[in-house]
């Protein structure tokens, strides 16, 4: 600091000595305001994450700028070194402002910008100054080019105030392209860079084309890149108020929140609305949400980092956040450790979850794999032994034509026959038993028609659907039927039963009622139970309303997703 207050007395100093300045105390007042707030913001940057490169380009921006206040002295050395570092200040900020928060390019496109534009400022300035001595001044001036010089220099400023909109193209799709939400004070910040950037650029085109308005707006610039290390100071003020944020998330700690809850608890805490919290598995192997949804952890340049929370010495926890709350680490731990308990409590309802996800999904497995072993049963018995039976029939026929003159033998054929016929009719009632083909050939629709018409009781059917449903769905509807039928011929002792179908909200809705003596129970017998097991894996849910003495209601529900 006392180097940045030798150089703001320095600048004004200069300032007052100058004969070219109209106005010198304004002049070294703009040029403080940017200078040393930069350097007094980057300084405690720096002491904060000495690791970070950010503080040290903050600072170095700021002595940038003093530097090209030695173009005031009234001597040809500092005269000459003032006008070689005149334009850095555009290049370093442009470097500064895409190398936020680490302090270090991320990106190809922004490492060619920010060559390009140090090229720019230092290269072709050199370039100019060989060419033009500016009255004798510049003591590196190897001709008297004034033409040529004053080419060099629009071409300079011309490349500049492009690198410097091609830096605010670059924020800007950054910005954009981020899924999760900035932090309020960083969102800020990035909003002070893309502004800093456009004025620059627009300070730079007007000196290239001597536009009458320059002086205006070279101290409208002045004022808005100094906003920036202002915004700076503002985050790091934010984040000392973070005591009233703590006991907040402790009194919503005491109230065990939801994990939906204890997520928002926890980005309220740290003021970062893109907070993920995840959990570790260790049976799974894999990170998932508090829902058990697998979770990815942000690689290098996501726009996230990891932070860690073990539990009986390994990690357990991980809080993906913002990469500046890295400069607060009093504030992550403080948090972190006030959650502990309720993160540790939500990762075992995580694991939980997880558990019944995978659950279901070995459940609904297990009945597909039942039901395509079904179909391939019902296939082989209508190709195999039905066709056998069928085949076996007509040649008894045959026989029977034969054998006119015989009575004993035309009898024994005869009844032979019929033993066929109805081992044929047993056979096609255990294969539609094993798979309803009909289904899978007519739809639903006809499938129940043709159940209920071999019912036991009468049975008023009502279909209301348009078109076919996924036939995992048409099966399991039909099943549903075809046992509360089969349940109210056997126990409910009804006179009339009733069959609705519909599509419901985004699904399937299967009600069967009968006026029987009730009392069915799914905890009791495989029947119900396995038509609600078949229902659960597919998503839905099976509903039983059975009073005793008032008939039984079974509705089941099916999602279409």
């Amino acid at each position: 600091m006392l180097a940045a207050a030798s150089a703001a007395a320095g600048s004004v100093l200069l300032a007052h000595a100058s004969d070219d300045l109209s106005e010198p105390v304004l002049e070294a007042a703009l040029l403080n305001w940017t200078t040393l707030p930069y350097i007094a913001a980057g300084s405690i940057a720096w002491a904060r994450r000495p690791d970070s490169r950010f503080g040290r380009l903050m600072v170095a921006a700021g002595f940038a700028m003093f530097l090209s206040s030695l173009q005031w002295s009234q001597t040809d050395v500092p005269f000459t070194l003032g006008m070689a570092f005149d334009l850095l200040p555009a290049a370093i900020l442009l470097h500064l402002f895409l190398a936020f928060p680490s302090g270090r390019l991320e990106r190809g496109a922004e490492r060619t910008l920010v060559v390009a534009a140090y090229t720019a400022a230092l290269g072709l300035q050199l370039v100019k100054m060989l060419l033009w001595s500016v009255q004798g001044r510049n003591v590196l001036a190897v001709a008297e080019e004034t033409e040529a010089a004053f080419t060099v220099e629009d071409v300079e400023l011309g490349l500049l105030s492009a690198l410097c909109l091609g830096g605010v193209l670059v924020l800007v799709v950054r910005r954009r392209g981020l899924v999760r939400p900035l932090r309020p004070s960083i969102a800020l910040l990035v909003d002070s860079f893309a502004c800093g950037l456009v004025m620059v650029a627009v300070l730079l085109t007007a000196g290239a084309f001597e536009w009458p308005a320059f002086e205006t707006i070279r101290r409208i610039t002045f004022l808005v890149i100094g906003l920036t290390p202002v915004a700076f100071l503002i985050g790091l003020l934010d984040a000392r108020f973070s005591g009233s944020t703590l006991r907040e998330l402790l009194v919503r700690l005491r109230e065990e929140p939801a994990p939906a809850d204890l997520r928002d608890s926890l980005a309220d805490a740290l003021r970062d609305p893109s907070l993920t919290v995840a959990y570790w598995l260790q049976d799974f192997g894999r990170w998932v949400d508090a829902q058990g949804r697998p979770v990815d952890l942000p690689t290098e340049g996501s726009g996230q980092v990891t932070k860690f929370i073990d539990h009986d010495g390994s990690s357990a926890v991980a809080l993906l956040h913002d990469p500046s709350l890295a400069d607060e680490p009093e504030l992550l731990g403080a948090v972190t450790a006030a959650a502990a308990i309720a993160l540790e409590n939500e990762r075992l309802h995580a694991e939980l979850r997880a558990r019944l996800d995978e659950l279901r999904g070995s459940r609904q497995r297990v009945i597909e794999a039942g039901q395509e072993e079904r179909q391939r049963l019902e296939r082989d018995l209508h190709d195999g032994a039905q066709q056998r039976l069928i085949a076996l029939s007509l040649e008894l026929g045959r026989l029977e034509r034969r054998l006119s003159g015989d009575a004993d033998a035309r009898g024994r054929l005869d009844r032979a026959r019929r033993e066929v016929a109805m081992s044929l009719e047993e056979l096609r009632a255990v294969a539609h038993g094993i798979h309803p083909a009909v289904v899978s050939g007519h739809g639903l629709a006809v499938a129940l028609e043709s159940l209920t018409v071999r019912a036991p009781v009468p049975v008023r059917l009502d279909v209301r659907l348009e078109g076919r449903m996924p036939e995992r769905l048409e099966v399991a509807a039909y099943y549903v039927v075809s046992e509360s039928l089969a349940n109210v011929a056997k126990h409910a002792h009804a006179t009339l039963a009733r069959v609705d179908v519909a599509r419901g909200d985004g699904g399937l809705v299967v009600e069967v009622l009968d006026d029987g003596v009730g009392g069915a129970d799914t905890e009791r017998g495989t029947g119900l139970r396995g038509l609600a097991d078949r229902v659960e894996a597919l998503g839905g849910r099976l509903l039983v309303w059975t009073p005793h003495g008032g008939g039984t209601r079974v509705r089941a529900e099916l999602p279409c997703a």
